[in-house]
């Protein structure tokens, strides 16, 4: 009996690793529009979930296989964000920071409200995808999308360690976060970098909303996957990109062992409050959190 709760316990433990870097994955989405822009994106959740339903249809409708499928879904994301920066968001440069994340807000239950009008309100699942639904990892059963994510994840945070250090676009983001002002005068153009770091932060987003699709079906529940992100990012550090990596990856642990004191020890739906007991608790602590860059003001 023992050695079934510990292998349970280690079967968690991977899993909660491979969702918690998706955690980070989408984390890194919130803190590339905060280091741009100064805004909060709390509808991070709708880009997962719009994703997903964008990849299901191409999938459904259209037949096509996923390693066509997937790609195209994030082309369109990328150009998705791009026009909701354009159109919505870049006339409210200027404006204060609060009225932009009320905007945001906004978007997101229009988003919720489109989806839901568009494809119904019922879960929908997605073909299959692998011909075997899990792989043997390290011992463990783990479920292939999954597999899949993690090395997508490993890729997504090579690429933006790439992007950030040696493209100009990367380059050119990291100097709009430091000074906006100082940047534009260095010819900087910080609209194209708001337009970019939006729709990296749909693209990227959208990975995750695939993944979770693909495992528990489409539906508009898949947008608190974003809100479940948000003590991640503040757990890490809302301006550090390593920190919410970091950060979520801690949360995916701490919800999956949640599970198995749950399920040992009887307290009850512990997985689903735990991101935000930590939440609570690192804005009690540290309120910039682990990586987090603590603001100097001189009076």
């Amino acid at each position: 009996m023992e050695n079934l709760r510990l292998d349970f316990l280690y079967q968690l433990m991977l899993t909660g690793l491979i969702i918690g870097t998706l955690y980070g994955v989408v984390g890194m989405s919130f803190v590339l529009i905060y280091k741009a822009s100064k805004v909060i994106n709390m509808a991070q959740g709708e880009f997962l979930l719009i994703g997903a339903w964008i990849c299901w249809y191409f999938l459904i409708e259209y037949q096509l296989p996923f390693w066509i499928g997937f790609p195209l879904t994030l082309i369109v994301m990328m150009v998705f964000g791009i026009v909701l920066q354009v159109v919505v968001l870049r006339p409210l440069i200027g404006e204060p920071i609060i009225s932009v994340i009320m905007v945001t807000i906004g978007l997101s239950i229009v988003f919720q409200a489109l989806m839901k009008w568009l494809f119904g309100v019922s879960p929908q699942p997605y073909p299959q995808i692998f011909a075997s639904p899990t792989v043997d990892v390290l011992g463990a059963q783990i479920r292939t999308v999954y597999v899949l994510s993690i090395v997508v994840s490993l890729v997504i945070v090579g690429g933006f360690a790439w992007f950030f250090k040696f493209s100009k676009m990367g380059l050119a983001m990291r100097a709009t976060a430091f000074d906006q002002q100082a940047a534009q005068s260095l010819g900087v153009s910080v609209k194209s970098v708001f337009a970019m770091s939006w729709a990296i932060s749909a693209m990227v987003s959208s990975v995750a909303g695939i993944v979770v699709g693909v495992v528990n079906s489409v539906s508009s529940d898949l947008s608190f996957f974003g809100i479940k992100v948000f003590p991640a990012v503040i757990l890490g550090g809302l301006d550090s990109i390593i920190g919410a990596v970091v950060g979520g990856i801690i949360i995916g642990l701490l919800e999956h062992f949640a599970v198995y004191v749950d399920l040992y020890a009887g307290i009850g739906n512990l997985q689903q409050i735990v991101p935000f007991y930590v939440l609570v608790i690192i804005l009690m602590i540290k309120p910039y959190g682990l990586f987090g860059t603590r603001d100097i003001e001189r009076v």
